[in-house]
């Protein structure tokens, strides 16, 4: 069989540089941690983390008809946005399932589509489809950067080289402008529960802003983060990673991502998900808090009376509760919260309790918003 391509970000050389641990993400080398997943994570907590998230896509909608193409692709009722303004939205099948979840960028000429790494192929190719003649759509994620600083002393760090007053920029909001003479686009989104930015550069400039942002916030807490730490401080704050929460074959509704959904309006999978609603729901997303030290992982089993009643989707240590942590899709009768479940570990049933989402919120200024795919 032939090699499989391994694709590498501009930042590729820099974690070299900084020893991290590599890993093959959906295709891409990216890095798995620098130090400890724990140290990384409690830094964004108490500090901030310096992410890359270069390999995320970005599809451009452009055209007299762009409008109308995102509208029909996307799930949100995208409207009413003005230039400037992002939403957290889904892709989804004509059957209701979840192709991808994205964030939609509202900009003068059309929309920006930030996709997930390992989907950005297939989500151009699905959007392509069903393009017309009055509507451009391309993907330019192979030749965007994005540098993710996440965490309460961000703002701090990046302003410090920014050239405009960046606190008035509201959570789901982004400018365009530059860091340190280099034009780019502030986004105040994330996927790790703090405030923060990602910054939206050229390939060939990634390198500069990155060794910038470290050396910025060397005195003030900051550290690179991996893949591990984006991994646990998302799933405190209950933001779904595709292909473990969401996939083809869960709909928005059980996956508790019904704010996402505008029923109201004609996007592919309404009339589905209509029928969703109207049926009613036989399982839902729910979180699980565990009562003892055991570790729920991806694929176990949810019990109850030694009944199976769902299946863990995600799970790990909590570094900032001290307690471990899980979301499942457990049967709608089972999924309130206080309701007591069990999640098979090896031979044994570890105890657990479903809460609400998210585990985790932070003690800052709380902002609205979803995640960054």
């Amino acid at each position: 069989m032939p090699a499989t391509t391994i694709e590498r970000t501009p930042l590729y050389e820099e974690h070299l540089r900084l020893h991290a641990q590599m890993t093959n993400f959906g295709g891409w080398a990216m890095p798995l941690q620098y130090s400890s997943i724990r140290e990384e994570h409690l830094a964004v907590r108490q500090a901030a983390g310096l992410f890359d998230l270069s390999h995320m896509g970005e599809i451009q909608v452009r055209g007299q008809a762009a409008g109308r193409l995102v509208q029909r692709m996307v799930s949100r009722d995208v409207v009413r946005m003005r230039a400037g303004q992002i939403q957290y939205a889904l892709l989804c099948t004509d059957s209701g399932g979840i192709i991808d979840d994205v964030l939609v960028y509202a900009e003068e000429a059309g929309y920006q589509l930030v996709v997930n790494a390992s989907n950005q192929d297939r989500d151009f190719a699905w959007i392509s489809d069903h393009a017309s003649s009055g509507e451009q759509v391309s993907n330019a994620g192979r030749e965007t950067a994005l540098l993710g600083i996440q965490g309460p002393r961000a703002l701090e760090i990046i302003q410090e080289s920014a050239d405009q007053d960046l606190s008035p920029v509201r959570y789901y909001r982004f400018v365009d402008g530059a860091l340190a003479g280099v034009r780019c686009r502030f986004s105040r989104t994330g996927y790790t529960g703090e405030d923060g930015f990602e910054v939206f550069c050229t390939n060939a400039d990634a390198p500069r802003l990155w060794r910038l942002l470290l050396e910025r916030g060397a005195g003030r807490g900051l550290k690179p983060a991996g893949l591990g730490a984006r991994d646990t401080l998302r799933l405190e704050a209950g933001m779904r990673l595709y292909g473990n929460d969401i996939d083809e074959q869960t709909n928005p509704l059980e996956a508790g991502l019904e704010w996402t959904v505008s029923l109201d309006k004609d996007f592919i999978g309404q009339k589905a998900l209509l029928e969703v609603q109207r049926r009613g729901l036989t399982r839902r997303l729910v979180g699980l808090r565990m009562l003892d030290r055991s570790i729920p992982r991806h694929g176990y089993a949810v019990v109850r009376e030694g009944e199976a009643v769902g299946t863990v989707t995600s799970g790990n240590v909590s570094f900032s509760l001290g307690y471990n942590i899980a979301m499942a899709y457990v049967q709608v009768e089972w999924g309130e919260p206080g309701s007591r479940l069990g999640v098979r570990v090896r031979d044994a049933v570890a105890a657990g309790e479903v809460v609400a989402l998210p585990f985790y919120r932070r003690p800052h200024p709380k902002m609205k918003g979803g995640k960054d795919g």
